[in-house]
């Protein structure tokens, strides 16, 4: 249906209404009728593709554009910027005094992402086995004419249900509350629907702009989750975290035992040869005799 429709768009009425008018002789109808044909079928094909406005239009109409935007604004106007600081920031905080973050490795942000958009400004409202600790020295960026803008990160402890608490730094995924709040605005026209399929896409987008970044490697988890079912256990959230937790830590735990492997490897393979010498003395291969 699709391609019949394309195949009768404005510029072939237009070419066909003013062959209408135009003297022709007889033999050149067939001509024209075959041509008539072939451009119909190329269009109707869909071969030529879509022009750079129409796919414009498209994204627009269908809000495709929303969270493309929204994960490049996130990236470029917060997380390009604090997430390079943020390891010094941590030390900083253990060098006072404070020893809940030991583990090097697991220093890294911690990036809510429920796909519902709902996001709360307290956490502990949402889950009671999640408290807040304290914030970390602040990071300051002089940033668009403010000087020392300051960013803030906090430290938040996870317990678990033998009430052992688990450290992490803490925040949610700002960008989605906005989505939340489109869904609310009628002149907006974003739907619930439109809201799921962005939260994906704000997800992928801002993977694949953090995968690629050098600056920002090894200083993120995103915990990104369904939170439909979250109503019916009040532990709902603390316990998608812990388990994103404990899974960091066997990752972390596996690449460091494999790196040891691999430096045992390079150590064996960097020694200096040993000559063995026996005392025996030598003998011929000829002279084994082999039973069969």
């Amino acid at each position: 249906m699709e391609a019949l429709k394309a195949c009768f768009n404005w510029i072939n009425v237009c070419v066909a209404v003013c062959l209408c008018f135009v003297s022709i002789k007889p033999e050149d109808w067939s001509r024209i009728l075959a041509t008539c044909a072939c451009v119909m079928l190329f269009t109707g094909s869909q071969l030529s593709g879509p022009l750079a406005v129409e796919i414009s239009a498209i994204c627009e109409n269908r809000k495709m554009n929303v969270a493309h935007g929204l994960a490049w604004s996130f990236y470029i106007g917060y997380l390009k910027l604090v997430l390079p600081r943020l390891k010094d920031s941590i030390q900083t905080f253990c060098d006072k005094g404070n020893f809940v973050l030991n583990c090097k490795d697991t220093w890294k942000l911690h990036i809510l992402m429920p796909l519902s958009c709902t996001i709360p400004d307290e956490l502990e409202n949402e889950d009671s086995n999640i408290k807040f600790l304290e914030n970390l020295p602040d990071i300051v960026i002089d940033r668009a004419g403010v000087r020392r803008r300051v960013y803030k990160h906090s430290l938040y402890a996870v317990y678990d249900d033998a009430k052992r608490p688990h450290h992490c730094v803490l925040e949610c995924a700002t960008p989605l509350l906005s989505l939340y709040e489109m869904s609310k605005e009628s002149s907006a026209e974003f739907s619930t629907e439109d809201r799921l399929e962005q939260a994906k896409l704000f997800y992928r987008t801002l993977k694949d702009i953090l995968d690629n970044s050098r600056d920002c490697r090894n200083s993120y988890r995103f915990i990104m989750y369904d939170d439909s079912e979250a109503a019916e256990d009040p532990h709902f959230l603390s316990k998608v975290i812990l388990k994103h937790l404990q899974q960091q830590e066997k990752e972390e735990y596996s690449l460091s035992e494999g790196s040891e492997v691999q430096t045992d490897q390079h150590e064996a393979m960097s020694r200096d040869p040993t000559l063995m010498i026996s005392n025996d003395a030598p003998r011929s291969l000829m002279s084994q005799q082999y039973t069969q």
